[in-house]
């Protein structure tokens, strides 16, 4: 039903420097697999096999981890080492990938924006590789999503609760509660002051997008920081039709932070990671 997924990877990554200096920060690893292929096998496992990322300069390195290293290949062949290459090659035998470069950094909407030409007039989904989110007793967050979005057929942003004090990190939602963990938003306020929020229910790096929302972010103006931001398109959606907020089933770790990054490497060193 949806076989696209967008990748916006063109942010610079300043609270990682200098390791970001010259690496993108969606190829820092944790344990030994870069933040970046962890949510492209969410979203292959999700059905969405086609990968458009949206990149910037100094990105090089993502285009190369999707691709085939004949030398690094032929060198290890019929070794015990040819078995660290099997998570990447399944992704390679089942993804395609694509890919555009934002050449200016205007905001999630504006990224959204820049990747249209890779998505078309359909469905689609977007994952931001900073929220590593994992869920070991069943699916991922974006097949999660799928399942929702062929009850509703409309936009659906994933939440969690946040506490309030940390309501200024994120795109807030308030809204009426079909069932439980799942919201009909009437209202979304991006990085509010915690006496601003409309709730503690924040959007974090999942969502699924119908093809609309590139004609509302043309016109919406910039928004927080002077940026064209995903959350005031998303709002203007659904006070023209629907969109859905869905509190979903798994851990999500920050990764965009020092804290958070150290914690996921933690967790997936202890209960993920399996040694070739």
């Amino acid at each position: 039903m949806i076989s696209k997924c967008m990748f916006p990877v063109a942010g610079y990554g300043t609270r990682f420097l200098p390791a970001t200096k010259s690496m993108p920060k969606e190829m820092l690893p944790v344990v030994n697999k870069p933040l970046v292929q962890y949510g492209v096998e969410e979203a292959i496992a999700a059905g969405m096999t086609t990968c458009a990322m949206v990149t910037g300069r100094g990105k090089r390195a993502i285009a190369d981890h999707f691709d085939i290293s004949y030398e690094l290949e032929h060198q290890i062949a019929g070794t015990g080492k040819e078995a660290y290459l099997d998570s990447i090659r399944n992704v390679l035998d089942k993804g395609t990938f694509t890919m555009v470069r934002q050449r200016e950094m205007k905001g999630l909407g504006h990224a959204i924006l820049t990747g249209e030409t890779l998505i078309g007039n359909e469905p689609f989904g977007v994952l931001l590789s900073d929220d590593l989110c994992l869920n070991e007793d069943g699916p991922g967050v974006l097949s999660q999503m799928v399942e929702l979005y062929r009850q509703f057929r409309c936009s659906i942003v994933a939440i969690m609760e946040v506490p309030p004090d940390q309501t200024h990190k994120y795109g807030v939602i308030a809204g009426e509660s079909l069932k439980d963990g799942i919201y009909r938003v009437d209202r979304m306020v991006e990085k509010p002051k915690p006496e601003d929020a409309p709730s503690n229910l924040a959007i974090i790096g999942r969502y699924i997008l119908t093809p609309d929302i590139f004609d509302i972010i043309r016109e919406t103006p910039p928004g927080a920081n002077g940026e064209i931001q995903l959350t005031d398109a998303l709002q203007t959606q659904a006070t023209r039709g629907c969109v859905m907020a869905y509190k979903f089933k798994g851990r999500r770790f920050d990764c965009g932070s020092v804290p958070g990054f150290v914690e996921a490497t933690d967790y997936v060193y202890n209960n993920v990671y399996q040694q070739p």
